[in-house]
């Protein structure tokens, strides 16, 4: 995880993303508030460049919520159902990497796909794959429209 990270006011993130967390969810506990962590990416093809944002959102129960953000970018031509599933796998490494410490401190985690369940969208060309993909490695599932992480933070980013 040596990607940069930035909050929503584009401060940086100077500390390595796990300890950023973890001191995060201790202030937050201190400050008392109940978290959980809902980790999402989503991507924007842009001629030969696809542009790819990551965010993990603390949502304080009943309490508002904010966000880690970190962008990134490749520059080659790929196929839709690849592009989700490198969406996927960017979730999947940032959840896996923070998921000891989540448990430690109690907080719940989602991993959010920005597929759609309905047929009728491209998108879910890539939905078994993603689900599998997600289940498979331990994490809560969501895909669009419970998919806010994706669909709606990281979307905003990109």
């Amino acid at each position: 995880m040596d990607f940069k990270w930035r909050r929503l006011n584009g401060q940086k993130i100077e500390l390595p993303l796990k300890e950023a967390v973890e001191k995060t969810l201790i202030k937050e506990k201190e400050e008392g508030y109940k978290l959980k962590v809902c980790i999402g990416t989503d991507s924007q093809v842009k001629g030969d460049i696809v542009e790819f944002a990551s965010v993990i959102v603390f949502l304080r129960e009943k309490k508002g919520g904010f966000m880690f953000i970190s962008n990134y970018r490749e520059e080659r031509v790929m196929a839709l159902r690849e592009r989700m599933i490198l969406e996927v796998g960017r979730s999947i490494e940032v959840a896996y990497g923070l998921c000891d410490l989540l448990d430690k401190h109690d907080v719940a985690l989602e991993v959010h796909a920005d597929i759609n369940t309905d047929p009728h969208f491209k998108s879910n060309v890539a939905l078994k794959e993603a689900m599998g993909y997600i289940l498979g490695m331990g994490f809560e599932f969501k895909a669009k429209p419970d998919a806010f992480a994706s669909s709606s933070c990281a979307d905003k980013m990109v």
